[in-house]
C-alpha cells in the first residue's frame, strides 16, 4: 500500500481491505464515463471479473468501484477512499478521476497489469485507505525521437500506456529530422516516399566505423496520427508535435532539394551530387533556406499538422542550426540585408518568429528548443530549455513559459553506469538516483518567474536505440524516478529519500515485468541487453550544470 510511484501527497491507511468479485460493480458518473470504460477494460482483462455497469453511486454493496467529480479538488487532484462501502475515486476533473484509477490499480498489485489471469483463483483486494493527491506541474512529459530509429504505431500507443501508468501527461513527439520524416503530409507526399527513409544506419556513436547496410524507415499516416492523439486523450495525455526548422531539416530536403540553400548546398555524405536522407549521426550542415517559397511549403506542412493534432503548442525545434550556408550563401546574405538584420542568429529568430505568429493567428502557441532566444525570441512563444538551466531561466525571467528539460539531468540517452557492459555508452553517467534527485525549478528565481516553469520533460533521442527493447532499457527505471519528481511535491534534491524510493521500486519493478518493460536491472544490463564492440560517446567527469 506504500509501494506507489510516482508517491502521493497524503496517505491514511486503516484496517480492512475491499475485496473485488464476480458481483462488484462500476459505477462511472457524469463526465466520468470514459475512465470507467478505460479502468473496466484494463480490469477485465487482468482480473477475469465482470465489473458490471452500477446505476448509482451506492450501487457497489461495499465491494465495487465508484468514479465521479468531486467539488472543491483541482483539475488534476483526486481522492480516493477505500473502506466498508467500497472504493469511491473523485477528482476535480475527469483526469484527476483517470489519475486516481491509476493509483487503484497499483494498490491492487503487479497482476493487475497483465492482459490477461494468470490466477483465476486469486483475492483481488484494495486495502482500506484514504489518498489525497495533485500534480506539482502541469507539464510533466516525454519525449520520444522516432525520426532517427522508427517506431511502429503499436510501440507508440504502448509507451502512451507507460506514461499513463506513471501519471505523465505530455507526449512530444519527434517526429522529423536529418535521418527520416515520420508524418504523412498529403501536399507533400515526397516527405514520405523520400523522406522517411535511409538507405543505411550508422551502429553506434556516429564516429563508429560500424554500419547496419540495409534500408531503415517509416512513417505514420494521417489516420494513424489520429489514432495515436486520440488513445492519448483516452489517457488525458496531450500530444505535442515537433517539426524542426530551420536546421534538421535533411530529409525534408532531400525530398524537396528547393527547400534547400542551393546555391551553396552540402553534398550527401554518400559523395553523390543529389542530397539524401542522413545516415549517420550529428548535426547536419544542409538547413532551410530563408526564402518566401520555403515559409509557403511549411505553412502549408503546419496546416495539416494544425489539422491532425490539436495541442495548443506546437514545437518547431529551432535547434542547433548550423549557420555555415547561410553565412556563405549570396542569396541568403541578401535576406539578411533585405530584412534589415543583423547577422545570421537574427535571420534564424525571423524564421522562427514568423511561425510564431502564424500559429498565433489560428489559436496556437509555439514552443522551441532553448537556441529559440538567440537573436531574440516571439512574443508568446515558450522554450523547452536543454543546455542546462541557463536558456530557462533566461526565457522565465523574461516572461516566457518554460518546460525544464537539460541534457545533464533528464537526457535519458546518457548512460545508466560508467560499466564496460553498459550498451553503447553516451554522455554522462546518469544513474535512477541522480534523476531522483533532478530539481527542475532552478534556485534563485524569483515568484514570478518561477511561475513560469510549466514542468519537465525527459527526453529520448533514439541515435543508438535501433529497437523497442533498446528504448525500454533507456527509459526505465529512469522514467519512475523522473515521473515522481514531475508529480509529487518532494523536498529539495539533497533531502529525498532516496531509500524509500528504492523500497518502492521494488515493488515497481513488478510492475513494469507485468508489462514487459525490458528495463534496466539494478544489477546491470542482462547478456542480451548489451552491444559488445559498439562504440558510444561517453564523457567523463560530472556533467555540467549539476
Amino acid at each position: 500500500m506504500t509501494e506507489l510511484i510516482p508517491r502521493p501527497r497524503d496517505v491514511v491507511a486503516d484496517s480492512g481491505e475491499v475485496r473485488l468479485t464476480a458481483h462488484s460493480r462500476l459505477y462511472a458518473g457524469s463526465a466520468t464515463e470514459g475512465v470507467g470504460h478505460w479502468l473496466r477494460t484494463v480490469l477485465r482483462e487482468a482480473t477475469g471479473l465482470p465489473l458490471r455497469e452500477g446505476r448509482e453511486p451506492d450501487d457497489t454493496d461495499g465491494d465495487g468501484i465508484g468514479l465521479r467529480l468531486g467539488p472543491g479538488l483541482g483539475p488534476e487532484e483526486y481522492r480516493l477512499v477505500s473502506d466498508r462501502s467500497g472504493v469511491l475515486i473523485e477528482g476535480g476533473s475527469a483526469a484527476g478521476v483517470f489519475w486516481g484509477a491509476q493509483t487503484l490499480r497499483q494498490l491492487l498489485g503487479p497482476d493487475a497489469y497483465r492482459r490477461a489471469p494468470v490466477n483465476r483463483g486469486r483475492t483481488w483486494a484494495v486495502p482500506h485507505v484514504t489518498i489525497e493527491d495533485s500534480p506539482r506541474f502541469p507539464w510533466r512529459g516525454l519525449m520520444l525521437d522516432v525520426a532517427r530509429h522508427f517506431m511502429p504505431k503499436e510501440g507508440v500507443l504502448r509507451y502512451l500506456d507507460l506514461m499513463a501508468a506513471h501519471k505523465l501527461n505530455v507526449f512530444h513527439f519527434h517526429l522529423t529530422d536529418d535521418q527520416g520524416w515520420r508524418v504523412r503530409i498529403e501536399r507533400y507526399p515526397r516527405l514520405t516516399e523520400v523522406g522517411s527513409w535511409r538507405t543505411r544506419t550508422k551502429f553506434g556513436h556516429r564516429a563508429s566505423p560500424l554500419w547496419e547496410e540495409k534500408p531503415h524507415g517509416g512513417f505514420y499516416t494521417q489516420d494513424d496520427i489520429r489514432e495515436i492523439v486520440a488513445y492519448a486523450a483516452e489517457r488525458h495525455i496531450t500530444v505535442v508535435p515537433e517539426i524542426d526548422v530551420p536546421g534538421h531539416s535533411q530529409a525534408a530536403i532531400a525530398a524537396y532539394p528547393e527547400l534547400g540553400n542551393t546555391d551553396v548546398i552540402t553534398a550527401s555524405v554518400t559523395g553523390g551530387t543529389a542530397l539524401s536522407v542522413w545516415d549517420s549521426w550529428g548535426i547536419s550542415p544542409n538547413v532551410l533556406a530563408p526564402t518566401d517559397n520555403t515559409l509557403r511549403f511549411y505553412e502549408g506542412v503546419f496546416e495539416e499538422v494544425l489539422g491532425l493534432f490539436p495541442s495548443e503548442f506546437i514545437h518547431v525545434g529551432g535547434d542547433e542550426c548550423l549557420k555555415d550556408q547561410w553565412r556563405v550563401s549570396p542569396a541568403a546574405q541578401a535576406r539578411i540585408k533585405e530584412l534589415g538584420l543583423a547577422d545570421e542568429d537574427a535571420l534564424q529568430s525571423w524564421f522562427i518568429g514568423h511561425f510564431a505568429k502564424w500559429l498565433s493567428a489560428r489559436g496556437r502557441r509555439l514552443i522551441g528548443w532553448d537556441e529559440i532566444l538567440e537573436g531574440g525570441i516571439a512574443e508568446g512563444a515558450a522554450v523547452s530549455s536543454w543546455r542546462g538551466y541557463g536558456g530557462g531561466i533566461a526565457a522565465a525571467r523574461a516572461g516566457h513559459d518554460v518546460v525544464m528539460c537539460p541534457e545533464q539531468h533528464v537526457y535519458l540517452d546518457h548512460r545508466q553506469a560508467d560499466g564496460a557492459d553498459e550498451p553503447v555508452p553516451i554522455g554522462y553517467v546518469r544513474t535512477l538516483e541522480d534523476v531522483y534527485r533532478f530539481e527542475p525549478v532552478p534556485p534563485g528565481l524569483d515568484v514570478s518567474a518561477a511561475r513560469r516553469i510549466l514542468g519537465t520533460q525527459a527526453n529520448i533521442w533514439t541515435e543508438v536505440m535501433e529497437d523497442q527493447a533498446r528504448v525500454d532499457y533507456q527509459a526505465f527505471p529512469r522514467l519512475a524516478a523522473f515521473a515522481e519528481v514531475a508529480w509529487s511535491a518532494l523536498p529539495a534534491p539533497a533531502d529525498r529519500d532516496f531509500a524509500d524510493f528504492g523500497r518502492r521500486m521494488s515493488a515497481h519493478y513488478r510492475r513494469l515485468d507485468a508489462l514487459g518493460v525490458a528495463y534496466r536491472p539494478p544489477s546491470g544490463p542482462l547478456p542480451w541487453q548489451r552491444r559488445p564492440g559498439v562504440p558510444g560517446r561517453p564523457l567523463d567527469g560530472p556533467p555540467p550544470n549539476r
